[in-house]
This record gives C-alpha cells, sequence and structure tokens, in this order.
C-alpha cells in the first residue's frame, strides 16, 4: 500500500527532496508528521489551496499526523516569496480575523479530528533577542540572499525590507518546532522549505523531506492564482460565486483545474473534457461547487448561471473594465462611470440597484478578477486585471 501510496504522491508533486529517503520512510512504515504553513494574510483560502489541501488528506488516509501551522506571527512580516515588493505589514487584530476562518475552511478537506493545528505564535512571539540572535546564526547572510526574489528586486534596485530577512527563518523554525518529517508546499515555497531543512540540521535534528505542488493559475488565466491579486475562487465564497468565477477561466486552463482540484480520477477527467471546452467547463464549476458546497447547492448554482446567462437574464457579451486589484465596488462603480460619486454608489447600493456577480449588493464589497458589476436593468460591466 505504501508503494502505491508514493506513486500517487510522486504523480502530484513536481519535485520531492529526497526522493529515495521519503520513499524508504514510507515502505518501512513510518508514522510521519507531515507539516502544511498556511499564512492568514487574507481571510479565505482559494481553490488553489485543493492541491495541498488534498495531498495532505492522502497523508491523513494513510495514518500520518498532519500538522498545519497558521503562520499568525509571520503573517505580520509577511512572505517574500515571488514578491517584487514588501508586503504591508499587518495587524494583530487583521492576522487574528484572517486566522479563524481559515479553520473552518479547513474542515472542507480534511478530518479534523486526525489534524494538529498550531499557530506559530506559541514559539516565535516569545523568543526573547538572544534566542533570535541564535537562529540568526544557524545560516549566512548570502544564503538567504540567494532567494530568487531577494536576487531580482537586489539587482533592480528595489528594497528588500530587512525584517523581511526573518521570514525564512522564522518559517523554517517552526519544522524545529513541530519536528517535521515531511513539509509540502507550492513550488513558490521550495527556497523556504529547503531552508527549513538546514535550520533543523543545526538543531539537530534529522531534516525534513520535501514535496512541492503545481500553483494553480488564477481566473485571469496568467498570473498564480492570489487573493492580492483578485483572480481568486474562495474556498468560503458563495455556490453561485464559485460556478460563475469557474465559468470565467479561459478554455486553456479547464483541463489543470479538473487534474490538479476537481478531485475526479483520470477516467473522469477524460470523460468530462470529451464533452467540448463549453460542457466541460459546466461540469468543472458544477464539480468544484459540489466539493465546497454540497450536491444541492450545485445544482442550485447552475440553475441559476443557466437562468442569468443561457435564458439572457444576463448578456454574454459584457463590456470589460480594466482596474488594479485589491479595488472595492464603490471605487470600481465610479472609475467605471457607473456612478459619479462615491455618495451616488453608496446610494445605488443601499437601494439595492447594484448586483455583484448576480447577487444583491449589500455593502463595498470586493472585486475580484472577472466580477460582473450591474446596476439597473441595462448596465453591465466586467472587471478585469490590469
Amino acid at each position: 500500500m505504501s508503494s502505491e501510496f508514493f506513486k500517487r504522491l510522486r504523480e502530484r508533486a513536481v519535485e520531492i527532496h529526497v526522493e529515495d529517503h521519503l520513499r524508504g520512510r514510507l515502505e518501512r512504515g513510518d508514522r510521519l508528521r507531515v507539516k502544511l504553513g498556511l499564512d492568514p494574510t487574507a481571510p479565505d483560502l482559494h481553490v488553489g489551496h485543493l492541491v495541498v489541501l488534498d495531498t495532505l488528506r492522502m497523508f491523513q488516509d494513510e495514518g500520518h499526523t498532519v500538522v498545519v501551522i497558521i503562520g499568525d506571527y509571520t503573517a505580520m512580516i509577511g512572505d517574500p516569496s515571488g514578491r517584487s515588493e514588501t508586503r504591508p505589514m499587518l495587524t494583530e487584530d487583521q492576522v487574528e480575523k484572517n486566522a479563524e476562518t481559515y479553520f473552518k475552511q479547513l474542515d472542507i478537506v480534511l478530518d479534523r479530528k486526525k489534524i494538529e493545528v498550531r499557530r506559530n505564535s506559541e514559539w516565535l512571539a516569545s523568543m526573547s533577542a538572544a534566542d533570535i540572535l541564535r537562529l540568526l546564526a544557524k545560516a549566512t547572510l548570502q544564503q538567504v540572499l540567494q532567494r530568487e526574489d531577494f536576487a531580482d528586486r537586489i539587482k533592480s534596485g528595489t528594497a528588500v525590507g530587512a525584517h523581511e530577512i526573518l521570514y525564512p527563518f522564522n518559517q523554517a523554525y517552526d519544522s524545529v518546532a513541530v519536528e517535521a518529517d515531511v513539509e509540502i508546499g507550492g513550488t513558490d515555497q521550495l527556497f523556504n522549505l529547503l531552508f527549513g531543512r538546514e535550520i533543523q540540521k543545526a538543531y539537530g535534528q534529522e531534516p525534513q523531506d520535501i514535496a512541492v505542488f503545481p500553483l494553480l493559475e488564477g481566473t485571469d488565466g496568467d498570473k498564480k492564482m492570489s487573493k492580492s491579486l483578485g483572480n481568486y475562487i474562495g474556498i468560503n465564497e458563495s455556490p453561485e460565486q464559485i460556478y460563475g468565477k469557474t465559468m470565467s477561466i479561459p478554455d486553456a486552463l479547464i483541463e489543470r483545474y479538473l487534474r490538479l482540484i476537481s478531485g475526479l480520477d483520470p477516467k473522469e477527467q477524460a470523460d468530462l473534457l470529451a464533452l467540448g471546452p463549453r460542457d466541460a467547463k459546466a461540469a468543472l464549476a458544477r464539480e468544484l461547487v459540489k466539493r465546497l458546497h454540497g450536491e444541492e447547492a450545485a445544482r442550485r448554482a447552475e440553475e441559476d448561471f443557466n437562468t442569468r446567462f443561457r435564458k439572457k437574464e444576463t448578456p454574454e457579451q459584457i463590456e470589460e473594465f480594466e482596474i488594479g486589484f485589491p479595488m472595492r465596488l464603490i471605487e470600481a462603480l465610479v472609475k467605471s462611470g457607473l456612478a459619479k460619486s462615491n455618495n451616488e454608489a453608496r446610494r445605488l447600493i443601499e437601494q439595492r440597484g447594484v448586483k455583484l456577480d448576480g447577487q444583491t449588493a449589500t455593502g463595498d464589497d470586493p472585486l475580484t478578477h472577472g466580477s460582473v458589476v450591474q446596476v439597473g436593468k441595462r448596465r453591465w460591466i466586467r472587471f478585469v486585471v490590469k
């Protein structure tokens, strides 16, 4: 069984370090502690997280201990991975509110009775200055500056905040604190995960094995799915929003979404792809809603979409307006000319005259890539990432 499990894991992963070592552990029947770190930089997980959450579920089903670390302390620094600029530092209140929502969303995929959920403030917040200096002494500045994002920013003359250097040290120390045997993450996390191995060795622990998985492109079909770019499908969003956003992805991404996050086996994926792009995308949207909200919600979301689009209650050809993300509804209404001022935008919303993705807007909601806004009966605009 362990050989079959490793085969499935290898098929999903882009890279495994160290492959032979991890295979040997699994074939011996070792019970492993498998770590995933999540930074609560925004209140919702998105469907791109299903790639690693499904992998954690595989480990759970094999009897291993899954350790999910909510990075409430590191989120105040901000993960520099893949960033061309310094992330804004979050307040403790912002981090706490975002972290609370993560616990509920993990239940969608994982068996909470079988996971160990930790916050890294448990060990990082209590570190003294001397503890931090001892941690920093475990590696060199040259090692940290080898990160591609840091190197690119230094080369281009873009600032690297001194506090950002702490991030990989802190994330690496998480592995020491929970004695991780395996850590998983997206390909953008490879440096951090490998750095964790080095810090574990420096503290006298056996270094963790690492498996990294593909990053899912967002609804714009270009950049990786990201809450900060507004091109995401939130796990916690309504069935109608999830269905509608899935229907907005480019046809070229249908096969990739099916393979990475649908939860369907390869034969079922092939059967859906044979239906053609439109029907395959509708089936994908239905499966995603079913996974996240249940079969009845999927049926209702599909009916709602068909009523609005296929029966022409919403036109299929809608004017597009480019904006930068993040952006909220009131600002978007004014910038696009759907409202003349912030006051008029608020009044339209209060009078229930604005719909966002088919739902009556009740406040200054955030937009995402592909959001469709309707004002009155005849004015429609789809907002897209600039």
